[in-house]
């Protein structure tokens, strides 16, 4: 691996002067708000998602299929596809539900007022707290969940816009970028790999919206599926978290979870937007959303 980029200066004053590359280059840049004008569909349920099947998106999906799974019919949703490589994150109405412009995005209209929801993190834990599901009511077992929701959202920007980026998005390779983050995600298996030697799952014996934030990034991580950077991180090496990973990949509603506003891979694995249970069922190519 060499260095690509050695003879950049490192001007006194940054200027938004130039794309900056890669996949996401259309639509990256340094302010906030919306770009144009476009307000967001509303479907039959209260509880309405607006995402795209990246390991954030689908910790919201996995999670409201996981509510259904127990029962909690309150819990249907729609959920409509947000393309992010093609901006509709920047559209008025998207901007209004999350200034962050950032999916997932989840409003709740059961109330007198739509209440948004935004940050997948927060998502799980409304969720959570309003369902009374998935997060452990002993204190010292939810302060343990909790811990680890949040030391995911605080790991993401390594893993995703860190490695993620570098490794797999980024115009030109540079070494000293991608040894960094190569680095800590290797570090950060390691931390889930130790833990996981003594529990069952995030928080102990109990499956909790802990895994359910964590697996997306690093159940996916470990079974091949993110960044194809199995074979470069030697993941194979992270044994606890290979079986962890395996487990909750044979779960009914993170299978279903997974295929909820996803846009790649076989067809048969995307249900672009998501309105009834039943589509799942019925979904053919044909109900496949374009």
């Amino acid at each position: 691996m060499t260095e690509s980029n050695n003879d950049y200066t490192l001007p006194k004053i940054w200027v938004w002067d130039a794309p900056s590359g890669g996949q996401f280059a259309n639509v990256n840049r340094p302010i906030a708000g919306p770009t144009h004008e476009k307000e967001l569909p509303v479907g039959k349920h209260p509880l309405q998602l607006y995402s795209l099947a990246t390991p954030n998106g689908q910790k919201a999906t996995i999670m409201l299929e996981e509510l259904l799974e127990l029962g909690h019919s309150g819990a249907e949703y729609d959920a409509w596809l947000i393309r992010i490589t093609k901006g509709d994150q920047f559209g008025s109405g998207f901007v209004e539900i999350n200034p962050n412009s950032k999916i997932p995005a989840l409003v709740d209209r059961s109330g007198s007022t739509p209440r948004r929801v935004f940050e997948s993190g927060a998502i799980l834990l409304y969720l959570a707290e309003k369902f009374g599901a998935l997060l452990p009511t002993d204190v010292d077992q939810r302060t343990e969940a909790l811990n680890w929701l949040f030391w995911q959202m605080g790991s993401a920007p390594y893993l995703g816009g860190g490695f993620g980026h570098f490794y797999a998005y980024a115009p030109i390779k540079i070494e000293y970028a991608i040894n960094r983050f190569a680095m800590e995600a290797k570090r950060l298996l390691d931390v889930l790999d130790r833990h996981l030697a003594t529990h069952a799952f995030m928080a102990g014996d109990e499956y909790s919206i802990a895994d359910i934030a964590n697996w997306p990034w690093y159940g996916l991580m470990v079974k091949g599926e993110l960044y194809d950077a199995a074979e470069f991180l030697q993941v194979q090496d992270y044994k606890n978290v290979i079986r962890w990973a395996d487990v909750i990949a044979e779960r009914p509603a993170v299978k279903r979870g997974r295929m909820v506003n996803r846009t790649s891979g076989a067809l048969a694995t995307q249900l672009r937007e998501r309105h009834d249970a039943s589509d799942f069922e019925t979904k053919t190519q044909d109900k496949v959303h374009a």
